[in-house]
């Protein structure tokens, strides 16, 4: 049996809906039902419930963006890299292999052009001196992991979709009034849902896996294949550059970025390509065209 927390957020959600199409016994865990952040309270419903795994979908993201993690950073520090270290030690006291979402938001750039791998260390984050304060706590969250027995780190990045949802990346460059172009790795969600079950069921070596789509796109080419959709009928306006960005729309820097993803292929993810997947995506998406 499967317990998940978080399972009403963005991400969670979705890992909820695929555990329940799989047919695997799973339990919702939220904190206003329990308070699993106390040492030991946790570890009594694990052994209540009999459960063989978690995952841990909860976190601090920040609505609507990440700006609004630099007015709640206690809160994003304890979501983000306090609590991955509780639920570490409460699923190793049970003896419990386990799962933790976390960003690949704590790089910048494209590492040479390769992309960044597993074992890269960030390069935007508090260490770097040069971050937002989400990818600051997200990098300290995998930090505190690092060495941890039987516990998978999953990547994602930029989630897309074909739903409607404020959360889902296409839907946010459709309501921006201005885009900021950029190349990025990017999570199909659907996808990203699937093979990271399946990795827990055919248990694929414990560590840290990007999981993203292979390559990156920029936003114009996203913005591209959106109008062949019909929409942006009258074109879409951008930021002239990212410190037209900085100084006009946003009051922390973002992290844009490319992940290497040939350990999770390796590990036997199939992960769809990210143009191919992305005009499949912009194909079937769920938003009405204004």
């Amino acid at each position: 049996m499967i317990v998940l927390l978080g399972p009403t957020g963005y991400i969670g959600a979705k890992l909820a809906a695929g555990l329940e199409a799989a047919g695997r016994p799973w339990r919702g865990l939220s904190r206003s039902e329990l308070d699993y952040t106390r040492p030991g309270r946790l570890r009594e419903f694990l052994h209540g419930t009999g459960a063989t795994w978690l995952i841990n979908a909860a976190g601090f993201t920040g609505k609507p963006n990440v700006d609004a993690c630099e007015t709640q950073k206690a809160e994003c520090l304890f979501g983000n890299a306090v609590l991955p270290g509780i639920l570490a030690a409460e699923c190793e006291a049970v003896g419990i292999p386990w799962a933790h979402l976390s960003s690949g938001c704590i790089y910048q750039g494209r590492s040479g052009g390769r992309g960044f791998r597993e074992e890269d260390p960030p390069n935007f984050d508090f260490r770097s001196g040069f971050c937002s304060w989400y990818s600051g706590t997200k990098a300290l969250g995998e930090e505190i992991l690092r060495g941890a027995p039987r516990c998978y780190v999953w990547r994602v990045r930029i989630p897309f979709e074909e739903e409607d949802n404020p959360r889902n990346y296409l839907c946010k460059l459709l309501r921006y009034r201005r885009l900021l172009d950029a190349e990025n790795s990017l999570t199909h969600l659907g996808e990203f849902v699937l093979e990271a079950l399946a990795m827990m069921e055919r248990r694929a070596p414990f560590g840290v896996y990007n999981m993203t789509q292979p390559g990156a796109m920029t936003t114009r080419e996203i913005v591209g294949l959106l109008q062949t959709r019909g929409y942006f009928p009258q074109g879409a306006e951008f930021f002239a550059d990212e410190k037209d960005f900085m100084r006009t729309a946003a009051s922390t820097p973002r992290s844009n970025c490319v992940l290497d993803v040939e350990k999770a292929l390796q590990a036997g993810c199939r992960l769809t390509p990210i143009r191919e997947k992305m005009a499949a995506c912009i194909r079937e998406l769920r938003v009405p065209v204004s």
